[in-house]
């Protein structure tokens, strides 16, 4: 089924953007040891979520993921994506015996095409700060509480950081500068704000994980239902 609801930014992953953005995080020194701090502490929310055995990874982009989540020997992964150029990217890309044990699916968040309690968990990493409108954030959760028998595991942007002040001073002045005619498709999210739309989807908050306390604005969240 296809989902009503479109974004602006995913238009944008034709063949050569997604080629761009598997190379993106092994570009330099800095993205690279990004890269190894996302992966600890996604490392860390697996063991927290009880090392779940069914896993879907939306939106799996270039499946950047998919050998972490390889690392147990019987976890099956379903890699989606909504962009079928990702999707062809991480299956081309990705060490064959990796992409062996993944079954790609092409989805959308907003209508995941899975039955109800279809997956053990829900690894959806890099999505949430792209999502600017509550509502288009309750549809997704609502998805992902309809999908998931267990537990979810996401990462946003939230305030209350040396990062999200200077962005957000950074936008102030490009207001104030008359600068507000650009498609802004990355968002900072007040964590009580997005904290009280997780229960209100029907989750609890089992762990918070930020990416580096008081200073970045990445945060994983451990959710699990009921």
């Amino acid at each position: 089924m296809r989902s009503p609801i479109k974004l602006e930014f995913s238009d944008k992953y034709d063949q050569k953007h997604a080629q761009d953005y598997f190379h993106k995080h092994q570009a330099g020194f800095a993205r690279r040891l990004s890269h190894q701090r996302d992966e600890q502490l996604a490392r860390r929310a697996l063991a927290l979520a009880g090392e779940p055995g069914l896993v879907l990874d939306l939106p799996c982009g270039a499946g950047r993921f998919w050998p972490l989540l390889a690392e147990k020997a019987n976890r099956v992964i379903i890699g989606a994506d909504n962009s079928e150029a990702m999707l062809e990217t991480a299956m081309r890309s990705q060490p064959a015996d990796i992409v062996k044990r993944v079954r790609p699916l092409q989805t959308s968040a907003f209508s995941i095409d899975l039955p109800d309690n279809a997956v053990d968990s829900i690894f959806c990493m890099r999505l949430f700060h792209h999502i600017g409108e509550a509502a288009h954030r309750k549809a997704i959760l609502s998805e992902f509480q309809r999908v998931s028998r267990d537990s979810v595991i996401l990462s946003l942007w939230v305030d209350g950081n040396f990062k999200a002040w200077r962005r957000r001073k950074l936008e102030q002045r490009r207001n104030a500068e008359g600068d507000q005619g650009s498609y802004q498709n990355r968002f900072v999210l007040p964590a009580n704000t997005v904290e009280q739309e997780f229960v209100q989807a029907g989750f609890r908050i089992q762990e918070r994980m930020d990416f580096l306390p008081f200073y970045a604005m990445w945060r994983v969240y451990v959710l699990r239902k009921g």
